[in-house]
């Protein structure tokens, strides 16, 4: 089977050749993608679905996407529709392989049976607390149930009953028959099925046993024909259950399984700031510290999207991070970096003022408006112009004012000239402040020989600032992010310093901000880089209610892109 040479080596791809040149499955590589859906997918779930994608197009092979339904306690069909979406927003396209773990239930049920009569999984009566203390620890040895011996009837005949309905949850469960001795926890009699009344959101109410997901994942990546089972690292002390239930199905069932699967573990992704429990992120939800799965604070696929982030970004950002054995924790700054890497060629620059000051053009003739051209995209020609209205009385940011500068400060002053973007320099003549001692006008002046593009003046001054026209300003919203957490690791100690840890300021909303027109008749869902403030994005659900909202994707500083100069 050929490969392409596009993806990058690492230890997952080298192992993957080695199994194909020897072979292995035919030469064949097929990969999966298997979510659990209980909550929206995250950044984390990101680099797996890649990953495993990645290597699935690098051998010619196949993907599939299957929903691990194995749990109807916390399963919803919103975040089946969700995960589809994320999904086919990644770029990912599992074809006509779309499956759900509960397509199986019967073959897995058939399966159970039949570890049942080769004596290798027998029914137990022990509650949960009871097996936990049977189980022993990893320098004592377990001890085995007292019912780990019954007869084969005896088993199938209360597994049955299971099924039927005939006992409450948590009265019983299946059991593994491996080695209660045995070095690795996993091993010593794992669960393979409980009780659990309750409605799936497939299946109705036809089972009230559910598989346990040792169990039931490996069986159906050998059902699927799955040849690599990529997953992360916490699962490699139970790989040796993984390899036991496929021999198992190899040998008890092989009518329909004919793969032998192999689990590979990698790193799982750790973000600063940033919290990668579905769990966690279902109570920031759940107790309203957020305003649902897709708040662009939130780190879900969902969020980001809505947040403005481009799939090429998080494409980059999972390259760039790569693929190990061990987990780290990588800095949040790279996958803003990417961010802003990948949008500074693509994002048309627009003006709007944030927090507004007025200056008033006192030499500007009153009613006169002019029409100013300037470039969408600086260096790209083809990305055109625009028009932008100037007249007497503008808006600038309040912070490119200060009365008493020091000499780094390139702005404007009282006295002092600064260039408007694309318009004229300006020179700062006085300030009008209210009865509080607040300052809430400037009166400036023009010269009208230093239009942009066409100035003839010699003059030379340092600052160039945005501004947007006062009888022409749109008015928008805008919502500015800062990370949802106060700490590089809001987790802590315990599940409550996390929420402790919670930044308040992480959300700010500006209303009535004074904006290009251009920025009001923009289609939702378009990306612009506000000047010298941002990458911003036209929220479209706000859309759906009439509303302009742009979202903060990015800010311009490149923390980032400084380490890695202080590094050469």
């Amino acid at each position: 089977m050929a490969h392409s040479p596009e993806v990058t080596s690492n230890f997952i791809y080298n192992i993957i050749s080695k199994d194909v040149a020897e072979g292995k499955n035919g030469g064949r590589v097929h990969t999966r993608f298997p979510p659990e859906p209980n909550g929206y997918l995250h950044i984390g779930h990101a680099k797996a679905i890649l990953l495993n994608y990645r290597m699935a197009k690098a051998f010619n092979g196949k993907f599939n996407l299957r929903f691990d339904d194995t749990n109807p306690a916390k399963e919803e069909q919103e975040f089946v529709d969700s995960i589809l979406e994320d999904l086919r927003w990644l770029g990912v396209d599992w074809e006509d392989r779309l499956f759900y773990t509960s397509d199986s239930f019967e073959l897995k049920y058939e399966f159970a049976r039949r570890l049942i009569k080769a004596g290798r999984a027998y029914v137990c009566d022990l509650s949960q607390e009871e097996i936990r203390q049977y189980r022993g620890t990893l320098t004592e040895p377990g001890k085995e149930s007292p019912y780990r011996n019954r007869s084969v009837e005896e088993n199938l005949d209360l597994f049955e009953r299971m099924r039927n309905g005939e006992f409450p949850d948590g009265s019983r469960v299946l059991r593994a028959k491996i080695d209660m001795a045995s070095g690795n926890l996993n091993m010593r009699d794992p669960v393979l099925y409980r009780i659990l009344h309750t409605s799936h959101h497939r299946t109705g109410n036809k089972w009230c046993i559910y598989p346990m997901y040792d169990f039931d994942h490996p069986f159906t990546d050998a059902l699927e024909g799955i040849t690599h089972s990529l997953c992360s690292i916490e699962y490699s002390d139970h790989r040796p259950l993984y390899d036991w239930v496929v021999a198992n199905a190899l040998e008890l069932m092989p009518e329909v399984i004919k793969t032998r699967s192999r689990q590979i573990e990698f790193a799982r992704l750790n973000l600063t700031y940033t919290v990668m429990s579905k769990r966690k992120l279902r109570r920031l939800v759940e107790e309203g510290h957020v305003f649902g799965w897709d708040d662009p604070r939130m780190p879900t696929i969902a969020g980001l999207r809505r947040r403005g982030v481009r799939p090429s970004a998080i494409a980059d950002f999972t390259e760039r991070v790569g693929v190990a054995r061990a987990d780290s924790t990588i800095d949040l700054a790279l996958l803003e970096h990417c961010i802003r890497q990948d949008l500074q060629d693509h994002a048309h620059r627009m003006m709007a003022v944030l927090d507004p000051l007025k200056v008033v053009i006192t030499n500007w003739p009153e009613g006169k408006t002019e029409m100013l051209e300037l470039e969408n995209l600086p260096g790209d020609e083809s990305a055109g112009v625009r028009k932008v209205p100037f007249g007497r009385e503008i808006y600038i940011e309040r912070d490119d004012f200060m009365e008493n500068p020091p000499k780094s400060f390139h702005r404007l002053a009282p006295g002092r000239e600064v260039r408007l973007k694309g318009a004229y320099i300006i020179k700062c003549d006085e300030v009008i402040r209210d009865r509080d001692g607040r300052i809430i006008e400037l009166r400036a002046s023009y010269d009208p020989r230093t239009k942009s593009g066409g100035d003839a003046s010699g003059k030379k001054v340092k600052g160039v600032i945005h501004w947007v026209s006062v009888a022409h300003a749109a008015r928008i919203t805008v919502r500015l992010f800062e990370n949802l957490f106060t700490q590089e690791d809001p987790e802590g100690e315990n599940e409550e310093e996390l929420f402790a840890n919670l930044n308040p300021r992480s959300l700010t909303v500006l209303e009535n901000v004074p904006a290009e027109p251009a920025l009001a008749a923009a289609a939702p869902g378009s990306r612009f880089q506000f000047m010298r403030k941002g990458y911003f994005y036209l929220d479209p659900k706000d859309a759906e209610e009439g509303k302009i909202v742009y979202n903060l994707t990015v800010g311009l500083r490149d923390s980032w892109a400084k380490q890695m100069q202080k590094g050469q």
